[in-house]
């Protein structure tokens, strides 16, 4: 189903002169690459809004991963999120389901990441000794028939981190058919992972906390399984 402007402007989560925080929806790629179809390259006009100029993306989410998507609306703005994403000052946290029953309750995985190819095309990624390093924090809300529904937290902020982190340690994410394969795809035919909670520095400024609602597809997904989303009310701010 192809996105209007008005789809993507109701999901707006918080806006003011700064920055401009989006609850992205599964299936819109932030930039153009080479399986086309929407991007929110298309949209940025819309969601200029009131401002002076195009918003400006101040990180990255995967096409089909959803929720809190950062934007600056202006270029002094633009440099202190990019400082702070750089910096590991912002806290994301991350919702997912994954194949798989950790053992433990709560942890932390630490292996450096590297690209798989030296194609520049390319952005999958790796385990690898050699590679930048890498942590996750995580936590295990609930396990039921052979899944898992995880709470994620990247300390740094590699690509596909997340994804790879946990296909390593033997619950890939549910849907995730590059890191996952057939296990993953038999789980649920799209990947299962959303930006849920997001906490920014903020200049001269309480840090802003933002969340975004469970998808749909989500949200569906644990109520058959079982799954309280009560648990999230006590989830804490570091895992």
């Amino acid at each position: 189903m192809r996105m209007t402007s008005r789809d993507l402007i109701n999901r707006i989560l918080f806006s003011d002169a700064d920055c401009l925080v989006l609850d992205k929806p599964s299936g819109l790629a932030v930039h153009r690459g080479p399986k086309g179809g929407q991007t929110l390259d298309d949209f940025l006009p819309d969601l200029q809004l009131d401002g002076p100029i195009l918003p400006q993306l101040a990180h990255r989410l995967d096409r089909e991963t959803t929720g809190c998507l950062v934007l600056g609306r202006n270029p002094a703005a633009l440099r202190q999120l990019g400082q702070a994403f750089a910096q590991g000052r912002v806290r994301k946290t991350y919702l997912a389901l994954a194949c798989g029953m950790p053992a433990e309750t709560a942890g932390v995985i630490d292996l450096p990441l590297a690209r798989r190819s030296h194609d520049r095309r390319s952005w999958w990624m790796k385990v690898d000794p050699a590679g930048q390093p890498s942590e996750t924090r995580w936590r295990r809300l609930a396990t039921r028939d052979g899944l898992s529904w995880l709470a994620l937290q990247p300390v740094t902020g590699r690509t596909h981190q997340l994804r790879v982190h946990c296909a390593a340690m033997g619950w890939p994410l549910a849907g995730d058919r590059v890191y996952g394969g057939d296990r993953a795809m038999a789980a649920s035919p799209s990947m299962l992972l959303h930006a849920w909670r997001i906490r920014l520095p903020r200049p001269r400024h309480e840090p802003l906390e933002v969340i975004a609602p469970l998808p749909a597809a989500m949200a569906t997904f644990l109520t058959a399984l079982g799954f309280e989303q009560s648990v999230l009310e006590t989830l804490p701010d570091i895992l």
